[in-house]
Order: structure tokens, then sequence, then C-alpha cells
């Protein structure tokens, strides 16, 4: 199982929810924010296509191939994806067309996870979020297997949505039994 944290500080609610959620379960951590990704420059259509970018994208890339499971983990911010996750999902356009890693077919049946938490009507604001991602995983095969979708604020308040903690203590013992 991999973890792909899209947060841009350490501590928040997102970030919390996947401390209660994976406790004692073995997984690998990502955080983007500690990584160097560069904006996708869309070569698609030129003559020279992608060129290879010196950053950290490539080695995550691989852990991502290389996993079955995947949580990717953002706060809502102005209703979609942190830009963290955004530049990285950007960049599997990139990927589709590397040969060397043939990401559609590795990405086809993975089972993928969204963990994300937002601050103004998260349950109802923040289903277009859910249908985003929805639409990333049918159109790289992957199967999205279930999101949490909290509401908190300031760091902690997440602890309060008794419906998120209840959908936590789920699928824990869903990825328990995986």
């Amino acid at each position: 199982m991999l973890i792909i944290d899209g947060n841009s500080r350490d501590n928040g609610n997102t970030q919390t929810l996947l401390h209660l959620l994976l406790d004692n379960i073995p997984h690998e951590y990502i955080a983007l924010r500690d990584k160097e990704i560069h904006p996708i420059i869309d070569a698609r259509h030129t003559a020279e296509g992608f060129q290879p970018v010196k950053d950290d994208y490539q080695p995550i890339i691989k852990q991502v191939l290389e996993n079955d499971i995947i949580i990717l983990s953002t706060p809502i911010y102005w209703y979609g994806m942190s830009g963290l996750m955004k530049n990285f999902i950007d960049r599997w356009s990139q990927s589709m067309r590397d040969p060397s890693l043939n990401f559609k077919q590795g990405m086809y049946k993975k089972k993928m996870y969204v963990v994300t938490v937002g601050g103004d009507e998260p349950k109802t604001k923040g289903l277009p979020l859910i249908m985003q991602f929805q639409y990333i995983f049918d159109f790289v095969g992957a199967s999205f297997e279930g999101y949490i979708l909290g509401k908190g604020n300031k760091p902690g308040d997440v602890l309060e949505d008794q419906e998120t903690m209840n959908q936590v203590k789920f699928y824990r013992q869903v990825f328990n039994r995986l």
C-alpha cells in the first residue's frame, strides 16, 4: 500500500485522518511537499514529445506502479485538490507516453482510494473533487475503491466529525483484511 500525500503542511486534518486510518497497517508514505515535482510542460503534440525532467517525479511514479493499493490524500483547496497533487497527476500525461513505464497497463486494476478534508460544506461541495478522481482513475483503468471526505478547518477539527470517524473505522477493517 502506497500513500501519496498532497498536503502542503504537516499535521493538518487530512494527515490526521491518514494517521488514524493507517496506524499499525503496513504502508509506504510519500509527502509531495517534501519532493520537487515540476509542473508539466505539455509536449503531447510536438515532434520532440516529452523530454526527461530532473525532479523527484520518476521515482515516485515507479513506486506507484509497484504497489497494488494507492491512497491519494489531499485537502480540499478552493474546491479542488491541492496544487501539489494536481502537479503530480498532471505529470501522468508524460508517464502515459513513456514506453519504459507501460503506465496505463501498470495502472490497470490498481485499487485507488482518496482521503480528503475541507472546511466549507465538504460533504456536498467536495463531491466534484471525488468525481474528478473517479474520472482520472477510470481514464487509466484503475479501480476507485472508496473515499473518506471529512469536515474540518483548523488542525484537529476533523476529529469532531463523527461520520468521518466511522468511515475511518470501516476502512481500517478493509485495509486490515488486505
